[in-house]
């Protein structure tokens, strides 16, 4: 018989929410009242921004999550829509949809405050993945039950990647159980009293570990195998969602079965043309704008 169901790329699994991102001359102290100079409001998330991110760069993504039955839920619902990600794996309910709070200093760092009121973790049942066929799993450990119920269930052979933004419960109990590991700088000095030190620790626990570092671009680690990759050279407007449009082009390359420095080069690429746009969603680069990037970054680096 043939096979009927969905076919994806990737699937990405875990945290959507609304973010508010606000510019600011400077992060406020306290008791200090700030003005903005611009409000930006676009749907958020991790993982489903990670889905955008795939979606854009011409691959088939799909986002399962929670998202409220509000009017934030609402809105960022029919963004991912209009951004041809699949939603049918998307949990909608009573509970609110997380709110993010974002503000971005004119140099491009952020403070970032989420609210996620009486929304629960997801059940480890809730949601049926036998009617899709996928090449690529992201987790972003913000639904680690629905997590490890889905590692438990898909094929060996599917590659699994985990963006590791922070060290929390979620990623602890995915952190070993992944193909790849990516985690940010923050989770490596969450894990260990340096990156350097994080990196062999965590190599021991996934077969492919990445930590980004920002503007100092990246270190990595297969097996006994080390490098490092310098991030491209663009001026930063905001920071936000830089590492969701690197876990999502990650997981794509994955996915295309690129050479390992080729996925590492299409992640980094994807990561540094979003800090050049105010806002994580809206910074998500299209094909055309990050094979550009890529291309003229590349086509400057020795190899």
């Amino acid at each position: 018989m043939p096979d009927t169901r969905v076919s994806l790329d990737v699937l990405c699994l875990g945290h959507a929410s609304y973010d508010l991102v606000f510019s600011v001359p400077h992060h406020p102290g306290e008791d200090e009242k700030l003005f903005a100079d611009s409000l930006l409001e676009c749907g958020g998330g991790p993982a489903a921004n990670a889905a955008v991110s795939v979606a854009r760069l011409g691959y088939k993504a799909a986002f399962s999550g929670y998202l409220g039955l509000d009017d934030y839920g609402n809105s960022h619902y029919a963004e991912l829509q209009q951004a041809g990600v699949d939603t049918t794996l998307i949990v909608r309910g009573p509970a609110p949809t997380p709110l993010s709070v974002v503000l971005v200093k004119p140099d491009g760092k952020r403070a970032l405050l989420n609210y996620k009121g009486d929304t629960k973790i997801l059940p480890a049942d809730t949601i049926d993945f036998s009617d899709i066929a996928v090449k690529t799993v992201l987790f972003d450990g913000h639904e680690p039950r629905l997590s490890l119920a889905l590692l438990d269930k898909i094929d060996n052979a599917i590659p699994t990647v985990l963006d590791a933004g922070s060290l929390h419960t979620g990623t602890q109990a995915l952190m070993d159980k992944v193909d790849y590991l990516v985690c940010s700088e923050k989770f490596a000095l969450q894990y260990a009293v340096n990156a350097n030190t994080a990196l062999s620790r965590l190599a021991a626990l996934s077969p492919n570990v990445v930590i980004t570092l920002g503007e100092s671009g990246l270190i990595w680690q297969r097996g006994h195998e080390q490098g490092s990759l310098p991030a491209p050279p663009v001026t930063a407007v905001d920071t936000t969602g830089a590492g969701d449009a690197f876990h999502g082009a990650f997981a794509a390359a994955v996915a295309a079965k690129m050479a390992w420095l080729d996925i590492l080069y299409f992640a980094s690429a994807a990561g540094a043309f979003c800090c050049t746009q105010m806002g994580a969603r809206p910074g998500l680069p299209n094909r055309e704008q990050h094979r550009q990037l890529l291309s003229s970054w590349r086509g400057n680096l020795a190899f």
